[in-house]
């Protein structure tokens, strides 16, 4: 049997790693290590998506934390090591952009152990963003590269890797969708909030470009004051996010937006629901753009770039930057059905993480 030693560090990861996980154990090829870095560590980011997304206690939990960039690499590196040592697993699966899945990977090279990458060649191409030099780097050293779009093998032949270690397999974060909407549809987070579907945006806001920046958060504020007068804002709040409103003294601000209405971290669950019944989702997060165009919901990014440049498209995701004009002529546009012309990229089918097992039983 292959021994693979599954990585997950943090909340996005939870949702790729579930199928592949679950079909291993299901399998009598694979003999899988579930590891937990513990990246993200608090019950609503860790716990919760554990047990809604029906995946076991972790094999090992490193437990790393929070800190700075390189703390938190180098400490994942130092315990994964151990694990490494200790298990010599035939191969090393992460999944990705977080610094877990940079130090999981740097930690397996050294030891010579294979690795496998899934949502490899993505790019948005600017360095500033940290998750940008994770996924460089971490493509440069794995010797199985799964991609979700045709960008990334585009992309990975421009920077030199080799077609024989790049499989097109499509997006294993659509494999958990699939298997968890009908579920989602159960939670009663619409009744608990008094809405109605298609009668809110639902937003999220965290990337440290648009919080930390004193100017850059007021003007989404200031942005959202126009768009909250026509449809409810349902805003589940990043605590990064809250701690920023606080120390830049935009709480009052918030507080007079009557129909902006700030919860707390939601769990996979009622967030898919939530998701999949509002009429816009206004976001910075990279895989909200994908789910948002398997759905067909329109989807807004508050970043000027993406590493997943399919879901502008031929999705439902239009790239507004912090453009004060170009958000509003997008929620313009999304009330009046501009994006119903949208498609469903290629092997986004729910069948991602079969095509991946398929590929790893034959090495």
């Amino acid at each position: 049997m292959l021994k693979i030693a599954n990585i997950v560090g943090a909340r996005p990861n939870f949702m790729k790693i579930a199928p592949i996980h679950r079909r291993m154990q299901a399998s009598e090829t694979f003999a899988p290590l579930l590891v937990h870095t513990g990246q993200h560590y608090d019950k609503k980011m860790s716990q919760t998506f554990f047990v809604e997304l029906g995946m076991p206690e972790p094999d090992m939990y490193l437990g790393v934390g929070s800190g700075s960039h390189a703390v938190q690499t180098a400490s994942v590196m130092i315990a994964m090591e151990k694990i490494l040592l200790d298990e010599k697993p035939n191969w090393i699966l992460v999944v990705g952009d977080v610094n877990s899945t940079l130090a999981a990977s740097l930690a397996a090279a050294k030891l010579h152990i294979p690795i496998a990458h899934v949502e490899a060649g993505l790019r948005s191409f600017d360095r500033a963003m940290p998750e940008e030099i994770n996924r460089v780097l971490t493509d440069s050293i794995s010797d199985l590269l799964f991609v979700t779009e045709q960008s990334g093998l585009e992309n990975l032949k421009k920077e030199g890797i080799p077609d024989d270690k790049v499989r097109f397999v499509g997006n294993v974060m659509i494999d958990s969708l699939v298997e968890h909407l009908q579920k989602a549809k159960e939670s009663q987070i619409l009744q608990e909030l008094e809405i109605m579907p298609k009668r809110y945006t639902l937003m999220t806001l965290h990337r440290p470009s648009n919080v930390d920046d004193k100017n850059n958060l007021e003007n989404i504020l200031t942005t959202l004051e126009v768009i909250e007068k026509e449809l409810p804002i349902i805003f589940p709040i990043h605590p990064r996010t809250k701690k920023r409103i606080d120390e830049f003294g935009l709480a009052k601000k918030v507080a007079n937006m009557k129909n902006l209405r700030l919860v707390e971290p939601l769990g996979y669950l009622p967030f898919l629901h939530l998701m999949s019944e509002s009429k816009l989702l206004l976001t910075d997060s990279g895989g909200i753009q994908e789910e948002t165009t398997y759905l067909r919901v329109p989807c807004l990014t508050l970043r000027k770039n993406t590493e997943r440049p399919v879901t502008a498209e031929i999705g439902t995701n239009r790239l507004v930057g912090m453009d004060r004009k170009a958000i509003l002529k997008g929620f313009e546009d999304a009330m009046n059905g501009y994006f119903k012309d949208s498609k469903i990229p290629p092997l986004w089918d729910g069948h991602a993480s079969e095509r991946i097992l398929e590929t790893l039983a034959k090495q």
